[in-house]
């Protein structure tokens, strides 16, 4: 850093040359803190999604939108199941799309409304829901079954033989 006096002004300037730093590595120095920057914050935020989406910590609620249903899936030799949570939705309301080797759900579990009601407690989470399931592996959509049972939405995918095709399929949900 060098100090210059101009006139009635007073102006600083830095002269890398000065301190035996070249402007490129100077200029390397800030892009390397830049990037560790964007880092720390990217780790940031997925630490608040974790404890966000597993544990559903109060603190973080605000971080999300609507509610996040569980999701297992399984293998076996010839199909990939795919089972959500979603008690208390109307299975004519979700969406269930295969494209580009992933599963997409979406809906919404609207919160039940009564005349006089006045809540105590809120913990069961309401609104709209995403999920995107990779499959990691070739399915034929053409033979996928889903079906609603108890409150949980259960998805076969039957493995393809051939490779799959790229084209967007809807799958329709029914009650057992």
């Amino acid at each position: 850093m060098q100090t210059v006096v101009e006139g009635n002004s007073l102006r600083l300037t830095t002269d890398a040359s000065v301190e035996g730093v070249s402007p490129e590595r100077e200029r390397t120095r800030s892009e390397g803190q830049v990037e560790r920057k964007r880092q720390r914050d990217e780790l940031q935020q997925e630490i608040q999604e974790l404890f966000s989406d597993l544990w559903q910590v109060p603190r973080f609620s605000g971080l999300r939108s609507g509610f996040r249903p569980h999701v297992d899936c399984f293998r076996t030799e010839d199909s990939l199941t795919v089972l959500v949570e979603l008690p208390g939705v109307d299975p004519a309301t979700v969406d269930l799309v295969v494209a580009e080797g992933n599963l997409y759900l979406a809906g919404k579990r609207e919160r039940p409304r009564g005349e006089g009601q006045v809540y105590q407690q809120m913990e069961i989470d309401y609104g709209t829901f995403r999920r995107q399931v990779a499959l990691n592996a070739d399915v034929d959509v053409a033979k996928a079954q889903a079906s609603y049972d108890r409150g949980v939405l259960t998805i076969v995918l039957p493995l393809a033989q051939r490779p799959a095709t790229l084209e967007r399929v809807v799958i329709e949900v029914t009650a057992s």
